[in-house]
């Protein structure tokens, strides 16, 4: 009679093997995840470069095509982007600086009006001042104290300047950095890894460039109309929704409901209404026509998949994770899916590197096709 390992089921031998290799890897995720969680700042610096590298490269191609030397076209791209930045923030800081008596005071007015609603109909006085009681101390729970404050203002400072830099090597450097990293793997590999990796690279790309078209269009949209309404901080609260668009599903949400809101404190109910329709509309355009044109052929992933994607990032990494964790999951994906089970030995090489949508040769640029 067979002993030892031999005596078990062959069935159950690769089961039992099977759930080994996958608690390995899942080990070896959670470590990697704890690591990349532990040094937060500079994972988020990595990332914000990385998306920016992939938004920011036609600019480099561009002034490649004229000629430009590379590092000046990275600075220029670099010089761009602060600007565009800059520029909303400040029309923004303006507004709000220039509206913020009449902001205050409508605010105060709106706020008694609220008051009176709830204590006339579902809330007695008592209960609105427990339940606002409440509220006051969740908040100062929450919130952090003066040194923990400061801490966090110096951290998102610093990864601020460290995605500037590494955003300026990668524009210039990034076909060089790849062409090094792709001989350390084995010589039956490369081909295979240079592939799969030039794949997830042009999922990043498009996500990245679909996600700022959308946010784009959201901000627009239910900016024009908090303007047109005459509701206080229109712009700003535009700006607000641009940036919360790069949150899948949640954002928007959140967004919307912020300026409903602001739109109800201020200019009242019928105010609140049109904001509220304004916001539909646009998030219906966006969730029924943009997003499936413009990033769902990119990122082949079901909303089921986002959800879960979002929710567990935003357990792990706040905000930050919320943002990173559904083009994380799709760059992965599809990584993974061409290096696993895509034969490449056949195929013509016309994946874009990562870093670059553009080959050097002979001191001149082309472009290559991403897919």
């Amino acid at each position: 009679m067979p002993a030892g390992w031999a005596a078990v089921p062959g069935r159950l031998r690769t089961t039992g093997a099977t759930s080994a290799c996958f608690l390995v890897i899942a080990a070896a995720a959670a470590l990697v995840g704890w690591v990349l969680v532990r040094i937060a700042p500079v994972t988020l610096a990595v990332t914000a470069a990385l998306f920016l590298t992939a938004l920011l490269h036609p600019v480099v191609a561009f002034l490649g095509r004229l000629r430009v030397p590379r590092a000046l076209s990275a600075l220029g791209a670099l010089v761009l982007l602060v600007l565009i930045v800059a520029g909303p923030l400040t029309v923004v800081a303006n507004q709000a600086i220039a509206q913020s008596d009449d902001l205050r005071q409508q605010l105060v007015t709106g706020l008694e009006r609220l008051r009176a609603f709830l204590t006339a109909g579902p809330l007695s006085q008592q209960q609105l001042d427990a339940a606002l009681g409440e509220l006051t101390k969740a908040l100062q729970g929450v919130a952090p104290g003066p040194l923990a404050g400061a801490m966090t203002t110096l951290q998102t400072l610093a990864a601020a300047a460290t995605a500037l830099v590494l955003l300026f090597f990668f524009l210039r450097d990034g076909p060089s950095m790849w062409e090094w990293i792709v001989p350390r793997f084995p010589s039956r590999s490369r081909e295979r890894v240079d592939a799969a990796f030039r794949t997830g690279w042009s999922t990043l790309v498009a996500y990245v460039r679909g996600t700022v078209t959308v946010a784009a269009v959201d901000g627009f949209g239910i900016g024009l109309a908090l303007v047109l309404l005459q509701v206080p901080l229109g712009l700003a609260l535009g700006f607000l929704t641009f940036l919360f668009a790069f949150v899948p599903i949640v954002g928007a949400i959140v967004a919307g409901a912020v300026a409903v809101l602001v739109a109800l404190v201020s200019n009242g109910v019928t105010d609140a209404l049109l904001v509220l329709a304004a916001v539909v509309v646009v998030q219906q355009l966006e969730g029924n026509l943009l997003a499936p044109v413009i990033i769902g052929k990119a990122v082949h992933l079901h909303p089921a998949v986002v959800l879960l994607g979002v929710t567990a990032g935003t357990l792990i990494g706040g905000i930050a994770g919320a943002v990173v964790t559904v083009p994380l999951i799709a760059v992965a994906y599809r990584t993974l899916e061409r290096g696993l089970f895509v034969e490449t030995a056949s195929e013509p090489h016309q994946h874009e590197k990562p870093g670059s949508h553009m080959h050097e040769h002979r001191g001149q640029e082309r472009d290559v096709d991403p897919r």
